[in-house]
């Protein structure tokens, strides 16, 4: 009787308020079924989490999120060798493989220097050893399974497939593109920093000078006349030729169109800031050109590991030569990884202004990791720029584990979380971790007793903070409440939206992105079944 009622009174309500009365109704189903999911235990939690839509990844980086099964597979179509002791790629000589190398092939003849190619390329049975920590092993697992050829485009297959099969919809994906002649000319031009010195580097090492705007901008206008712009054309088409060549693999826009073509993939610029300041500088501008030429690239980041000697030594030097590009470039966004270290892994100098110069100085509209935001000068503080700001923060659990040791309670998730501060999980790198976006949704909501509204918010957090242009579909900034005014009034997510709603969302990727999550959570709440004691309907 009591469902027939139901029935009956949503029958006579107006179309805006029926669908208003039924949201709240499909998600406490979702939250039914996902409690019942955990406790049946992680295996049942995961099978749901991976149905679930879980919008964007916007920390990863494309060569680390590839499995060494594929490298494998792809040393073997670019003829190279494996150095058996190493347990690394070699390249093969005019005569055949180095003295003491096999051919790459040799490995799938060979189930234990098959197993043991797959442990030294990733994190898979690392265990530590006095002197080699997850650390170590992380990092290295780049320089072994280095030497392939180009196959970027079937890389950005892997990642769009698995992805599609987890319900995610859009990548941002980092990628280096080709540097050298910007290097190059670098290396030529030289460094002329003024002789002020910071204060705020890593102690432990020589004073480092500090450019001024006026010195930037001079070596700025010196590249560009040495021809700096030439290699646009080049990252352009390597970039362009990846996402094509993906394409093709899926065979998009066709009848026979992959499930993957769904993903959609923009690039994140990587620089390599573990070098000497005029390669930096020089490669960050190229990357801030190439940006603002290619709509493929919507952002840069600074890349390889923030505790390297360069990386803390130039830390500040770095935020100064993004704070003067940004103002010649202001349309380029940027995610930065900053707060990546942890106690004892650098010294203590080294953790209390990473974030806060990231943002202040970086421009940083997203920051990847965060790690060390508690040890920051004026935590409390930073915590409520990040919020007043919008600043959201990229959260990797499983690389902040094997990387750096940091788990519950020691993680910053919680604290991020009391403050208000956007957070969003993402893979980082989820082939050397051996991971998925499901393994990261299924760790937050068992370590951290996350509910679904919480995870659902998080996935809304990761595509309301694209790079994508255009404005947000929601009237306040990471607020998940009420929708623009020309959406208003409607079933969030519906098949056919409104012709103003309609018009908005073809003049805005952004919010685009943000009804299509919206409708695959409608989608997947009303497919879920009335679990036994479930009221929600009634």
């Amino acid at each position: 009787m009591l469902k027939q009622i139901a029935v009956a009174l949503a029958l006579s309500l107006p179309a805006s308020l029926h669908a208003q009365a039924a949201a709240p109704a499909a998600e406490a189903r979702a939250n039914a079924a996902f409690e019942a999911a955990r406790r049946a235990g992680p295996l049942a939690l995961h099978a749901f989490l991976e149905k679930m839509p879980k919008g964007a990844d916007l920390h990863m980086h494309l060569s680390g999120a590839i499995y060494a099964e594929t490298f494998l597979k792809d040393a073997v179509d670019d003829g190279l060798c494996i150095d058996p002791v190493k347990k690394s790629f070699a390249k093969p000589t005019d005569a055949g493989c180095p003295s003491g190398a096999v051919p790459a092939a040799n490995a799938f003849k060979d189930q234990t220097l098959y197993d043991a190619l797959v442990d030294s390329f990733s994190m898979r049975a690392f265990v530590p050893t006095p002197g080699v920590n997850g650390h170590d092993q992380f990092f290295a697992t780049f320089a072994r399974f280095g030497g392939l050829k180009d196959h970027s485009g079937e890389w950005l297959d892997e990642v769009a497939t698995r992805a599609a099969a987890q319900n995610e919809q859009y990548l941002e994906v980092m990628m280096t593109p080709p540097f050298g002649h910007a290097a190059g000319l670098a290396y030529q031009i030289g460094w002329a920093p003024s002789p002020t010195l910071s204060t705020l580097g890593d102690t432990s090492g020589p004073g480092i000078p500090n450019p001024t705007s006026a010195e930037l901008a001079a070596l700025r206008d010196k590249l560009l006349a040495a021809g700096l712009r030439d290699e646009i054309a080049t990252d352009r088409a390597e970039l362009d030729g990846a996402l094509e060549k993906r394409n093709q693999i899926e065979h998009c826009g066709q009848p026979n169109a992959a499930p993957a073509c769904s993903v959609q993939i923009r690039i994140i610029y990587q620089v390599l800031r573990a070098f000497p300041p005029q390669q930096v500088f020089a490669q960050t501008l190229l990357g801030f050109e190439v940006a603002s030429a290619d709509p493929n690239v919507v952002g840069i980041n600074f890349v390889q590991p923030e505790d390297a000697y360069n990386a803390m030594a130039e830390y500040h030097r770095q935020m100064l030569m993004l704070d003067y590009l940004h103002s010649v470039y202001p349309q380029v966004h940027l995610s930065l990884h900053a707060g990546e270290v942890a106690p004892g892994l650098v010294a203590p100098a080294g953790l209390r202004f990473h974030i806060r110069e990231a943002v202040d100085l970086g421009h940083a509209e997203r920051i990847g990791h965060g790690v060390d935001i508690m040890q920051e000068t004026d935590s409390s503080l930073l915590l409520k720029e990040l919020v007043d700001r919008h600043v959201m923060v990229e959260i990797n659990l499983t690389s902040n584990d094997v990387i750096l040791g940091i788990s519950p309670p020691n993680h910053p998730l919680p604290n991020y979380r009391a403050a208000h501060v956007p957070v969003s999980l993402s893979t980082d790198d989820e082939g050397v971790s051996r991971i998925d976006l499901t393994h990261e949704y299924t760790r937050a909501a068992l370590e951290y007793k996350l509910s679904y509204k919480e995870l659902k918010d998080m996935a809304r957090t990761g595509i309301a903070h694209t790079f994508l242009p255009g404005p947000g579909l929601w009237a306040k900034p990471d607020t998940f409440t009420s929708p623009v005014a020309v959406c208003a009034n409607q079933p969030l997510g519906a098949d056919t939206p409104k012709a103003a709603c309609l018009a908005f969302l073809k003049q805005s990727p952004h919010a685009t992105q943000q009804w299509e999550l919206e409708h695959r959570f409608r989608t997947f709440e009303q497919s879920l079944p009335q679990l036994t004691g479930d009221r929600s309907r009634l």
